[in-house]
């Protein structure tokens, strides 16, 4: 994959390309990061990559180890379980507000992301995959207007990226999310706040179950 940075915010847009490497499986978890590779196939100074990487160890996608340096988190089950429960409870509150709370903006915002979804998902496009659930996310985030719950979500999304990236990539998956996603969205636009929790909690409920055999299916073949 392209992994050349464009010239906007040079540790940002490292973070976000080691980001969306790592969701989509480019590096594996537990891989070694070596400095020196990265900086080269990025384009970056090692003070750049460096601090990016610092943001993706608090996002729980990096763990840097003293002496021997940086590698793609590992996740257990049982931590990822208690995550997608979690994510459940707050992901169908999120929904629900943003039923409540959401505006036009927000809806147009849902929307589009919505549709971007579904021509990376038409086109096989994992990347844009990523992109554009992010995106939708986002913008349910912004309608529910709690930013507490926002950032218990973000935090929660960003320790299972990659198991939700995994997912995605099995057969018939992305289909299955975006009629989830479809869902969900068309019980905020039609400010159905009971329905749009239910929406999320099944969404959540699905991706964990196809999380578990991705995690399963991993450890057998490792």
């Amino acid at each position: 994959m392209d992994l050349k940075i464009a010239p906007v915010s040079v540790q940002q847009e490292t973070a976000r390309k080691l980001r969306e490497a790592i969701m989509v499986g480019h590096f594996k978890p537990g891989e070694r990061l070596v400095e020196s590779n990265l900086c080269e196939q990025l384009g970056v100074s090692r003070p750049s990559l460096r601090e990016a990487l610092r943001a993706l160890a608090a996002e729980h996608l990096v763990v840097i180890t003293p002496n021997r340096g940086p590698s793609v988190a590992r996740i257990e089950w049982e931590e990822a379980s208690q995550i997608y429960q979690a994510r459940a409870l707050i992901e169908g509150e999120i929904a629900a507000l943003a039923a409540r709370h959401g505006n036009d903006e927000d809806i147009v915002a849902m929307r589009e992301a919505l549709r971007r979804f579904e021509l990376a998902v038409k086109q096989g496009d994992a990347a844009q995959r990523v992109v554009a659930t992010t995106a939708f996310y986002d913008a349910m985030i912004a309608a529910c207007r709690n930013d507490v719950l926002g950032s218990l979500i973000r935090g929660l999304l960003a320790r299972i990226n990659f198991l939700r990236a995994q997912t995605m990539a099995m057969p018939g998956r992305a289909k299955h999310s975006y009629r989830e996603l479809a869902a969900i969205f068309d019980a905020i636009e039609a400010r159905d706040a009971r329905s749009a929790r239910a929406a999320a909690v099944a969404h959540v409920k699905a991706a964990q179950q196809e999380a578990h055999e991705v995690f399963h299916q991993g450890q057998q073949s490792a």
